[in-house]
């Protein structure tokens, strides 16, 4: 498993790369491992501030539905559109071409309390 040292992570399986006062935002190689084949990404919170730990929308796999849970308080200015045609992009290269949403922040210190890639890797146990 792919686990770059310059994201931060969640326990809850998202990562985030942060770039000035804006962050992008996806769910883990770990987490899609776990899902397996993904089917649907349903994001309506575009303009929306969504506070650190609230549902931003679902992932849709074959044989299940989870919830994606935004890491740091932001609104919610781009959804990746090439995940509209092509989902299955968070299963092949959930770290690069796969990422789901992009934020500003309201808060970029919250990121202080996000998972670095040793401590992420030790909850998933890799």
């Amino acid at each position: 498993m792919n686990f770059p040292s310059e994201l931060k992570y969640t326990k809850d399986h998202e990562w985030v790369r942060i770039e000035g006062n804006e962050a992008y935002i996806g769910i883990t190689d770990f987490a899609q491992r776990e899902l397996g084949d993904i089917v649907y990404i349903d994001i309506n919170t575009v303009g929306d501030e969504v506070s650190q730990d609230d549902v931003f929308g679902t992932v849709e796999a074959v044989k299940t539905v989870s919830d994606l849970f935004m890491p740091l308080t932001g609104t919610v200015t781009e959804v990746n559109a090439a995940l509209n045609d092509n989902p299955e992009l968070v299963n092949t290269d959930p770290y690069g071409a796969g990422w789901m949403v992009k934020v500003t922040l309201a808060d970029a210190s919250q990121a202080e309390g996000l998972l670095t890639a040793d401590a992420y890797k030790a909850l998933v146990g890799a």
